[in-house]
């Protein structure tokens, strides 16, 4: 039975005087056969116990030591223990020669300390979505009997906070037959399901020591370039889940311009902090938690344990709740942003394995990613570089690694982004999304990725490609246009994956419009015309889409080109906006540009064929500031218009 007699109270004039000190002697005073040296404390592990040890920063420190030396003063105390946590730092003493035969650790995820154990089959990993942990412990399918775990100090009532790691924690704690705890005023005391009564707590040690810290080094130049692609996806008042790393670092680091963030993930790193420091995040449209932050453990600086102390802003949560696809899919704009280590060109991601080496885990990635699928307005966001090994392999591959563990299905991501784009997958069927993850592969590897998926029939077998600089795409040129009636467009180059985008377009247009644009009265569009619009060389021709977003979708509303006569250097120029959006400003926009762009590479003007009673696109060049010749044939102008 759990004791939670009253603990021995103290008026406010003593109450203003006490500090964490105070509330331990008197609770050592109520309950002295629970304050115990170490080795009273190991000498309740029996052999083949299982031993729970807190997450990551939240790892006491000095109870591991001190288990370890124990066992090493006391070689034959017990044998076969099972050391369980999910995350370490550094801190594997477990594993060391000397004290083998004591302990084997099984690890829910694998990190740098344990991979190369792991590996050799010298410990052990059980894969398993962190959110299902818990249920492990509660129905006995994983016993628990001694936690080892590290605390805040005690308050007046008698209890102790989780602090930093509530996770997995709240449930080992819960099951265990033993519970030793370090007390450590370093632990900030935090607000959730993280409070613990004394009652609770079978041995405390009172130790000081600062927490376990994590950082990773400053952001590179390939980490901000995927950080400023997310920031465009990331919309104001959304609910962000971030993972750990480099590039989430570097992520969080550009989402200062947005505003009324929310946060529900399961780490929460320096990076969410300095958002809420900044009031970015404000959790207030949040559709359930709201004006809460909701994490299930801090990784991060002493500044930011510092700030989470007794701040009531933020709810420390066991991963069963934090992970829960059914919680996560309740709040609106669910942004779940993760990593991969590879993936295929069918959708299909790893982010535990590299082939057949088991690298991290499962962890919370699939359950976020699938929450934020079935979210209203949810994003799943996957990140990666293009490139491994110093660039020497691509991590966009035909197919996943043999032993490879599928993280993620084709039907887990919405968005891709590596430092070359974004890749929209949602709703996409398997040749698009290869063209699209083919886009936003590193380019040395375009060609050969372009190969192999012929060679699975998963693209067109004709599908073209314009090879180095010529054809790798000038995002520089993405610019946002308002016209004269208040409409708003973006004007970008077209992309090699844009075939399905611009088919959609030009068989929108009306019959009148196809006739004006081509001056011909043919109106299919197959994918071998479609290739003359999409596969071209940027240095020689130029073709612009005018585009709206319709959602998440997007959607062409004119198109505009050129092609450059080296000999004359001049380009002829033809334009063509949909009929829905006729008159609004957009081929005057087009135009302007393709100029302005013209003008950049040193053209001396544009040549155009105008249908005589196309009276529209004769008005939209002679008001563009031209200077006209204008030769009329049969039932067309001939137009040479030199830049002023």
């Amino acid at each position: 039975m759990i004791d939670r007699n009253p603990v021995p109270n103290l008026g406010m004039a003593d109450r203003t005087m006490s500090g964490a000190e105070e509330n331990i002697e008197r609770l050592r005073a109520a309950y002295p056969e629970k304050f115990v040296a170490p080795e009273r404390a190991f000498a309740q592990i029996h052999r083949g116990d299982r031993i729970f040890i807190g997450t990551g920063c939240g790892q006491p420190q000095y109870l591991l030591d001190a288990l370890v030396e124990f066992t090493e003063t006391n070689p034959k105390a017990f044998f076969d223990a099972e050391v369980i946590h999910i995350w370490t730092l550094g801190l594997v003493p477990y594993l060391r020669d000397e004290v083998k035969r004591n302990f084997r650790l099984d690890s829910f995820f694998i990190s740098a300390p344990t991979r190369e154990a792991v590996n050799q089959g010298d410990a052990d990993y059980t894969a398993i979505s962190l959110s299902r942990v818990p249920d492990l412990f509660y129905r006995g399918i994983v016993p628990i009997d001694v936690a080892l775990v590290q605390t805040s100090p005690p308050d007046e009532h008698g209890y102790v906070s989780l602090g930093i790691s509530v996770d997995i924690v709240r449930a080992a704690v819960d099951c265990a037959r033993v519970v030793i705890c370090q007390v450590n005023r370093f632990m900030p005391r935090t607000h959730g399901d993280s409070f613990l009564h004394i009652g609770e707590i079978d041995c405390v040690l009172v130790h000081d020591e600062p927490l376990l810290e994590y950082g990773v080094g400053g952001s590179d130049e390939v980490a901000n370039r995927i950080g400023k692609y997310v920031a465009r996806l990331v919309e104001n008042g959304a609910t962000i889940q971030v993972g750990y790393g480099r590039i989430p670092d570097a992520i969080v680091s550009h989402l200062l311009g947005k505003k009324h963030l929310g946060v529900h993930t399961e780490l929460l790193s320096d990076g969410i902090a300095g958002l809420m420091r900044a009031g970015i995040v404000d959790n207030t449209q949040k559709t359930i938690d709201r004006n809460k932050t909701v994490a299930a453990f801090s990784m991060g600086s002493a500044s930011t344990y510092e700030f989470l102390s007794d701040n009531p802003s933020v709810s420390f949560r066991p991963v069963d709740y934090t992970n829960n696809p059914a919680v996560i899919s309740q709040i609106r704009k669910m942004t779940a942003i993760n990593t991969a280590l590879q993936m295929d060109l069918t959708g299909q991601a790893t982010a535990e394995s590299l082939g057949t080496e088991f690298y991290s885990g499962i962890g919370g990635q699939a359950d976020f990613m699938r929450g934020a699928v079935l979210a209203p307005d949810g994003k799943s966001i996957l990140v990666l570089e293009s490139t491994a090994k110093n660039g020497e392999v691509s991590r966009i591959v035909p197919i996943l690694s043999e032993g490879a563990g599928v993280t993620l299905t084709r039907g887990d991501v919405h968005y891709v982004v590596t430092e070359y784009g974004i890749a929209y997958l949602h709703g996409r069927n398997m040749r698009e999304r290869a063209m699209e993850l083919i886009r936003v592969a590193h380019p040395k590897f375009r060609p050969w990725l372009l190969r192999e998926a012929k060679a699975r029939k998963l693209i067109y077998g004709d599908q073209a490609y314009v090879p180095g600089k010529r054809g790798e795409y000038p995002e520089h040129l993405e610019t946002y246009r308002t016209t004269k009636t208040g409409q708003e467009v973006l004007l970008r180059p077209v992309r090699i994956s844009d075939e399905p985008l611009l088919k959609d377009f030009f068989y929108s247009l009306s019959d009148q419009s196809i006739y004006q644009r081509f001056i011909s009265s043919r109106k299919d569009m197959p994918h071998e015309r479609l290739q003359e619009f999409v596969i071209i060389d940027y240095t020689a021709e130029m073709v612009i889409l005018a585009v709206t977003q319709d959602e998440e979708r997007e959607v062409v509303v004119g198109v505009g080109q050129y092609g450059i006569d080296p000999e004359t250097h001049t380009a002829e120029v033809a334009l063509v906006v949909g009929d829905e959006y006729q008159n609004r400003g957009i081929g005057t926009e087009l135009l302007r540009y393709l100029t302005l762009l013209a003008k950049r590479e040193g053209l001396l003007g544009f040549s155009a064929e105008v249908l005589v009673d196309n009276r529209a696109m004769m008005y939209l060049f002679e008001s563009a500031g031209f200077s006209i010749e204008k030769k009329r044939g049969a039932g067309v102008y001939e137009l040479r218009m030199l830049f002023g």
